[in-house]
Order: C-alpha cells, then sequence, then structure tokens
C-alpha cells in the first residue's frame, strides 16, 4: 500500500514507518521538520519518502490521488495544548482540519483515514466503565481538540469523501527518547530514566491509576486498522477505544524493581504537581469497556512488567 503518516518524526510515526517499509510497504514521512527513515528499515529506504511540511499553511502538498492509507498522528501533547491554547488549536485542531479538507479534494473515497485520538476526550464523572457509547466531556483543551475531529472523522465517513477510522489511544508506555510535552510522560519516564541511571520525577502517589498500553500493543493494533472492512462500523460512528491495562503507579514501580533492582527505583524522585496538571491527571478514567476493540480484532497487553522488559531489551540493542 501507499501510506502517509503526519507526526512522522515522532516516537509512534517511527516505529510505524519501520514496521510498514519492513512489511514492504511505500510511506511518506510527513513532519514539521524532515523526518528521518528509520534505522531499523534502512534497507527499505528506497519506499521512504521523508517530507518537511506545514499542514497549517500548505496541507495540499503532501497528499496524492493515489495515497490508499494514512495515519494522522501530529500534534501538540496535551500539557502543551493546555499551556498555549493558541498553538493547539492550530495543530491540533485547524491543521487537520485542512489535511482532511485536501485528502477529501484530491484522494479516492477509498483513502483510509486513522485518526490517533485520545482517551482525553473523557472527563469526569464517568461511568465505571465508560465505552464508545459514553458522552465525550473533555476536561482539556486537547480533549476538546480530539472530540471536535472524531466528529469531523465521522461526518467524511458517512458523506462518503473517506473510509475514516478514530483509535482513542490509552497513554503509551515505555516510550524510549526524551520526555515530551504529554501530562502523561512521567509514565514513561518513571520507567525509562532509572533504567538507564538517570533521575525521573513522579508527580503521583502510589495508588494513582493509569489506562496505559505498550508500544508493541499499539504497532500491532495500528497494522490491523489497516486490514479492517469499510462496513466493520456504522459510518457516522468510527471510534474505537483501545485495550488497554488499568496500573497504578505501585504497580509500575514493582515492574521496575523486579527489571532494574532496587537502584532504578531509588532514581524516582516524587514531586508535587501544579494544580493545572493534577486536575487534568484526575479528570482521565483509568479502565474502559473495550468489548467492541475485541470484537473488531484489537488486541491488549498482559501486563505492564512486559513493555519494562522490552524498553530494558531494546536498551541492550
Amino acid at each position: 500500500m501507499k501510506v502517509a503518516i503526519t507526526g512522522a518524526g515522532g516516537f509512534v510515526g517511527q516505529l510505524l514507518a519501520e514496521h510498514l517499509l519492513n512489511d514492504g510497504h511505500k510511506v511518506t514521512l510527513i513532519d514539521i521538520f524532515e523526518p528521518l527513515v528509520p534505522r531499523k528499515a534502512e534497507k527499505n529506504k528506497q519506499n521512504a519518502t521523508c517530507v518537511k511540511a506545514d499542514l497549517y499553511e500548505d496541507a495540499q502538498s503532501v497528499v496524492s490521488k493515489d495515497l490508499e492509507a494514512i495515519f494522522i498522528f501530529h500534534g501538540i501533547m496535551s500539557a502543551g495544548s493546555e499551556a498555549d491554547f493558541d498553538l493547539g488549536y492550530r495543530v491540533n485542531l485547524h491543521s487537520t482540519l485542512r489535511l482532511l479538507e485536501a485528502i477529501r479534494q484530491t484522494c479516492s473515497s477509498d483513502v483510509r483515514v486513522i485518526y490517533s485520538s485520545s482517551t482525553a476526550i473523557y472527563g469526569q464523572p464517568l461511568p465505571e466503565w465508560p465505552s464508545e457509547a459514553t458522552l465525550p466531556t473533555p476536561g482539556s483543551s486537547y480533549g476538546a481538540q480530539k472530540a471536535m475531529l472524531e466528529f469531523v472523522i465521522n461526518d467524511y465517513t458517512r458523506k462518503g469523501y473517506i473510509n475514516g477510522f478514530t483509535l482513542r489511544f490509552p497513554s503509551i508506555s515505555v516510550r524510549p527518547g526524551k520526555p515530551t510535552q504529554a501530562a502523561s510522560s512521567w509514565m514513561s519516564g518513571i520507567i525509562r530514566e532509572p533504567l538507564q541511571g538517570l533521575e525521573s520525577s513522579l508527580p503521583c502517589d502510589d495508588n494513582f491509576l493509569s489506562w496505559l498500553c505498550s508500544p508493541r500493543t499499539l504497532i500491532r493494533n495500528l497494522q490491523h486498522a489497516l486490514t479492517l472492512k469499510k462496513d466493520c462500523m456504522p459510518p457516522h460512528m468510527r471510534q474505537v477505544n483501545l485495550p488497554g491495562i488499568t496500573a497504578s503507579v505501585g504497580d509500575m514501580l514493582e515492574a521496575l524493581k523486579e527489571v532494574g533492582g532496587q537502584k532504578a527505583v531509588d532514581l524516582v524522585k516524587r514531586e508535587k504537581p501544579t494544580d493545572e496538571i493534577k486536575n487534568m491527571l484526575d479528570s482521565w478514567p483509568v479502565k474502559f469497556d473495550v468489548k467492541k476493540a475485541l470484537d473488531l480484532g484489537f488486541v491488549g497487553d498482559d501486563g505492564f512488567k512486559q513493555a519494562v522488559e522490552d524498553f530494558a531489551a531494546s536498551l541492550k540493542e
């Protein structure tokens, strides 16, 4: 397939591009800076095209008539969107609206548009097991921007302009690389930095719960999204809550201890979060009814320790 990825310079974009290239797809990597071909896909770099583009200014330049699928990953993360209202709306909402319009004007109506949404579209109060039928009540600008675009994806699909799918990601952990502007960045940081001998900050108590997914499982589910039939969901209801696991901070630290020892746990330093970040974190649900996702063939993790072991193994490569 000919596949495009926006936000392709980021962790998820790079990891997905690596797998798609190694599976034989032709991949266009798009970001605000020119993204690199993933190191582990160098042998297939002839099938990669790297594009620097500002989607707000020139979305039309990154789409073509023969495009078969596009993953929309670009954006300003949760805490960043809350801190800079104008930038969050410009990048997360308006640039994506312009991209979708460019796709509508240029591509086949069968083009598969896979949009990365978030559980941040939900806000308290919530039922015990939120599902796709639960009304989105975002408690942040980031969640509001995601929720608005979910309805646009639905409408474009209902009208027959695209074949849209909205995947609501859990928090992804353990992410490699540097800390991000996500309010959930610490969920990776308390594992990533200590396993490399570095200190990391933890803004939550041991009983704080999070809804998580490992990078390995996320990529498997993104690849699965390329195989879904167009009629697997009603055309005006394209949202899917991807499977995750509920883990407490205590669970995360115990997994860190089992993999990295007490010396790794000792590098995790407690800090008090800002009221803004605390309110955002407390508004996020920590468990979901994912029957719809499982019925569609998406999969979940067995536990958090596997994600820690995966990251530890990656450090040895």
